[in-house]
């Protein structure tokens, strides 16, 4: 297989949360590949800015849109702002997402609603959006960011782990709706990354040290470790792929 396999050249892409974390990474690394991208976030100024300083890191047109991707009329007008700006939309990495850590008798219904409304529900919006054009070109690539406890569980993550497990779910379902508009869909499941979501585990030495036993290579993942498997499922190396769940998490689920 050729390397020019994984080249993103004339691709657009769409991240949603690529302005921070996980999401920023990956948009980056999009566009360092080749790929025009679109960057979201509920900040307008920091959309426009994210996306000002990939454009200047890496000369690829890149665009910022201010969108709540829990709402679905802010998500229509993100895929159709996309479209007039970009001009197609061949890439979309369902990125957003929350974490709310609380004993299941404590957890209240706002919070359980806030996480399974941003990390599940927005997938789902956000794909229901993207995919008609993707139809119309005959080709996607839909990249949801699940997660490792998509498939084992935590104490105090009854919320993240449901709605991460169920976007597993969602991406099979997705995957056999639209192979016949050759479309994939598959699911990354990151495990310990060292991003600002997980600072509040990283600065606790205790909390810290537990996923530190639980890890094989007795580290927390650098964010850039990521987008060699992002980069093959956005590109047409992975044409054969889809409805697959892949765990990078450092050796924690293989124990």
């Amino acid at each position: 297989m050729s390397l020019n396999t994984f080249n993103l050249n004339g691709r657009v892409a769409l991240i949603t949360g690529g302005c921070q974390g996980l999401g920023l990474v990956c948009a980056k690394a999009l566009a360092e590949a080749g790929a025009s991208v679109a960057v979201t976030s509920r900040d307008e100024a920091k959309a426009a800015e994210v996306a000002r300083q990939i454009r200047e890191e890496t000369g690829q047109q890149a665009v910022g849109l201010a969108v709540d991707v829990t709402d679905g009329e802010q998500v229509q007008r993100m895929a159709a702002e996309t479209m007039q700006s970009l001009g197609r939309i061949d890439i979309l990495v369902n990125n957003a997402g929350i974490n709310v850590r609380k004993p299941i008798l404590e957890y209240d219904e706002a919070s359980w609603d806030l996480v399974q409304s941003t990390n599940l529900k927005a997938p789902f919006l956000c794909a229901k959006a993207v995919v008609p054009f993707m139809i119309k070109q005959a080709y996607g690539r839909i990249i949801n960011l699940s997660s490792m406890l998509g498939t084992v569980a935590l104490p105090e993550r009854s919320a993240y782990c449901s709605s991460k497990g169920g976007l597993i779910q969602l991406t099979k379902v997705m995957a056999l709706e639209w192979a016949e508009h050759y479309i994939t869909a598959n699911a990354i499941c990151p495990g310990p990354f060292a991003t600002e979501l997980n600072k509040v585990v990283i600065d606790n030495p205790a909390a810290n040290q537990f996923f530190l036993d639980h890890l094989a290579l007795k580290r927390w993942g650098n964010p850039n470790e990521l987008t060699g498997l992002l980069i093959y499922l956005a590109s047409e190396a992975s044409s054969f792929m889809t409805g697959s769940s892949i765990v990078i998490d450092g050796g924690w689920t293989a124990q």
